[in-house]
């Protein structure tokens, strides 16, 4: 290698964030960079088990101080080290290359590409032969970088994705760099790598949104495999094995690859359904050769990908083979040395499924949770699918991450397909597929546009929500109106807290649980609690009770826990449940099936007072019969607000008719001031009513009308009506005032019936939930 200076510092490795991977960077400290000499974007040589080179640059505000160089995944396995070994740094020369040879590094794709390509992707940076660099040029770099390193890292990419390639040769040898001159040559094909080369295909930079699981694991699995004596010398067993659980898509797999890849551990894997054969005993001879071969070549890692098809319940399955499996899977894992440098690794979205005696210490000694990201995770996930693709100055991935709510990573992948595909349709008119090649001037136009994106979102749903039907609402608090009170309770109570959390732990106070939206039926209960989902920019789970009712014993309940499970995944969430009378009604008072109900109200007690320990979920339940719902769930810890959403005043009612008629070309004497006094006890169902009746009005004069009149609204009022009456309101008043001053009586409470309700059918017996006359109001 060629170095300028003799002076030679060991420093210590840290993983370099994904935003800054691929370019070929290296960030040191600033002492270090002063002791060797070293200007931004000078050229080192770092030497681990094999050398390589990168250019330095200053480090992060937060590492000021701190003694380490931060290497990203390709740099660390280029070097032959990992994440907290030392390497040596010094300063280095790197000189114009006359030719250099790039091949694939992954023995999977065959490329063909334009040389020109390629000079451009790597114009200017510093590689050895035998190093592994990637075609992650369109990434955007930090803003804290000088300009000069901007544009000397952030030329054009090579495709549209991030390409992983080898270079298999250089002349001249040592450190080099392309220019103008150089003649670049790209192998179609992979070419394998020499013995003790480590493999970069998939590394900690390739992974999102899970810094702690990775640390996790790294404790649990990396140091045991590459330094054993810390467990010898401490007189502890290293563990044996680590159970990843999570909704599908999150990246256990590739989590446990790159675990496997940073730790220069042998990667043996077993999908689930692969070890099954079909005579007696093949099964646990399959998985007995795995083990041995596996300890053969140690330092191992085994990876059991779905681990519940092989070792589920011993006792919820008939079969024996199954049961003789889970049995050999015990055998092998108590049987592992404990200084043998083998690690077993499982992943399952189902670990309730999975045998109880494997989840116990001394086999699946950690259990780690592999959850939805969060919108800063998903921020990082966009940045790594994003590296290669060439994105528009407009596209905005910090805004593209809030609106991904309960995506994960395979959904973010698919994503960001998906908008390329976007771009490739826009450009095909200009394409003649008859041609072997795509001109060069056509795949440099290609940009990814933020209407690419917004088109993806259309066809790509997050699949950690695929059972349960979750939106982003699209009405927001300018379309509601007539309901200040009640929306200014939901703000404090709902928005606050999700937006902002920092202010409820600075003041030590818990963020309500769960608010009752109570009152007459039209009043927008509804309509208020999509409102603060969108406001909070939270997911919207609605749900009904039909949908969570069932016949079968056991289903309802688990049908309420599933739904609380599900929000929990994809926080921050509010879940709607609307008619919540109807599913929870009072204990002992004879509604509905009582064994059935009485289950449910006790589930989602339970649920609710579970969520103490959750983020980000809050509850809202709609009813027009607050009387009828169990007591114990409105007090304070579940349901925290009783919310009364009455009908709109004339103020709230003016405001109601101007959202309506916004999309209606309405005619100048059209005086909605008037209309909103002449329609006292209107609620917001009933005005909307009324706007359309003036339409329909209209149209009957003539399809071709241009305008709606005062006069059609005149003849829409008198064919509508308030669908509220004074006797509903004073109910509802005297309902109120009750709730707030005394508890609800466990026994149907008040007990009034609103009149219009409709009276149970046949005669039924008190008490039995099939007829009756109600009781009467006090």
């Amino acid at each position: 290698m060629a170095t300028v200076d003799t002076l030679v510092r060991r420093v210590q490795v840290a993983n370099l964030p994904p935003a800054d991977s691929g370019r070929g960077v290296a960030r040191l400290p600033v002492k270090l960079m002063k002791e060797l000499g070293l200007a931004e974007g000078d050229v080192i040589e770092i030497i681990g088990k094999r050398s390589t080179a990168a250019r330095a640059i200053r480090p992060y505000g937060e590492d000021d101080g701190i003694d380490i160089i931060r290497l990203d995944g390709l740099q660390r396995a280029n070097a032959g080290v990992g994440s907290g070994d030392y390497v040596e740094v010094n300063k280095a020369v790197s000189k114009p290359a006359t030719k250099v040879t790039f091949a694939p590094a992954q023995n999977n794709i065959r490329l063909q590409g334009s040389a020109e390509a390629l000079k451009r992707s790597f114009d200017g940076r510093p590689f050895c032969a035998g190093d592994t660099v990637a075609t992650a040029g369109h990434q955007r770099v930090n803003a804290d970088m000088p300009e000069h390193i901007r544009q000397l890292i952030n030329a054009p990419a090579f495709a549209l994705q991030e390409v992983r390639l080898t270079v298999v040769s250089t002349t001249p040898r040592g450190i080099v760099h392309i220019d103008e001159n150089t003649q670049v040559e790209l192998l179609p094909e992979f070419t394998e790598r020499k013995d003790g080369e480590r493999r970069a295909d998939v590394t900690y930079d390739d992974l999102g949104g899970m810094i702690d699981t990775i640390d996790q694991l790294r404790e649990m699995v990396e140091l045991p495999l590459r330094h054993p004596e810390l467990f010898q010398r401490l007189g502890v067993d290293p563990p044996k094995g680590v159970l990843l659980h999570g909704p599908p898509g999150t990246g256990k797999t590739l989590l446990a690859r790159a675990v496997a890849n940073e730790s220069d551990a042998q990667f043996f894997h077993i999908a689930g359904p692969e070890i099954m054969g079909s005579a007696y005993g093949e099964s646990e001879k399959k998985l007995r050769e795995l083990f041995e071969q596996a300890s053969q070549n140690a330092p191992s890692i085994i990876f059991i990908d779905e681990i519940d098809s092989i070792a589920p319940k011993r006792d919820q399955v008939s079969g024996e083979a199954e049961k003789r499996l889970v049995a050999q899977l015990l055998t092998l894992l108590d049987g592992i040395e404990p200084r043998q440098n083998l690690v077993v690794i499982a992943a399952t979205n189902r670990p309730e499924a999975i045998d109880e005696a494997l989840r116990r210490p001394g086999r699946f000694d950690r259990e780690i949770v592999v959850g939805v990201p969060d919108e800063r995770g998903r921020r990082e996930i966009l940045g790594i699918h994003t590296r290669g693709m060439p994105l528009s100055e407009s596209v905005n991935l910090d805004e593209l991450a809030r609106r991904t709510y309960g995506f994960v990573g395979a959904d973010l992948a698919a994503l960001t397909r998906e908008a390329a595909l976007e771009t490739v349709r826009r450009i095909l008119p200009k394409l003649n597929l008859s041609e072997q090649t795509i001109p060069t001037e056509v795949l440099d136009s290609l940009s990814v546009e933020p209407h690419d994106f917004d088109n993806a979102l259309k066809r790509v749903q997050p699949s950690a929500m695929r059972e349960v039907m979750v939106q982003v609402p699209n009405i927001g608090w300018d379309d509601v109106g007539g309901l200040d009170e009640a929306r200014d309770k939901l703000r404090e109570g709902v928005e606050l807290p999700l937006k902002h959390p920092e202010a409820f732990k600075r003041l030590g106070i818990r963020p309500a649980k769960g608010f009752l939206l109570y009152g007459p039926p039209g009043t927008g209960k509804t309509m208020l609690a999509k409102a603060a989902a969108r406001e909070s920019e939270a997911n919207f789970i609605a749900t009904k009770s039909s949908d969570l009712l069932s016949k079968w014993y056991g289903e309802s309940e688990q049908q309420i826990a599933r739904l609380f499970a599900r929000a929990r995944q994809v926080a921050p969430t509010v879940i709607f449940i609307d008619e919540l009378d109807s599913l929870v009604p009072a204990r002992g008072g004879g509604l509905g099936e009582p064994q059935v109900t009485e289950r449910v109200v006790n589930t989602i007690l339970a649920e609710m007072d579970g969520l103490e320990e959750l983020n980000n979920v809050v509850l809202i339940g709609a009813t027009n019969r607050p009387n009828l719902i169990d007591p114990a769930l409105l007090r304070p810890g579940r349901l925290d607000e009783l919310i009364y959403v009455g009908t709109p005043d004339t103020a709230g009612r003016r405001r109601i008719l101007a959202i309506h008629t916004k999309g209606m070309p309405l005619d100048k004497n059209v005086d909605l001031e008037s209309l909103a006094q002449r329609t006292e006890r209107f609620t917001g169902a009933d005005l909307e009513d009324l706007v359309r009746r003036a339409g329909l009005t209209a149209l009957r004069r003539g399809l071709d009308s241009a305008k709606v009149t005062m006069a059609d609204f005149e003849t829409a009022l008198k064919e509508t009506r308030a669908s509220v009456t004074e006797e509903m309101l004073s109910d509802y008043a005297r309902i109120q005032e009750t709730l707030k001053s005394d508890a609800v009586r466990p026994t149907g409470g008040i007990g009034f019936v609103l009149p219009g309700m409709l009276r149970p059918r046949g005669p039924g017996k008190p008490g039995s939930g099939g007829g009756g006359e109600p009781p009467a109001a006090p």
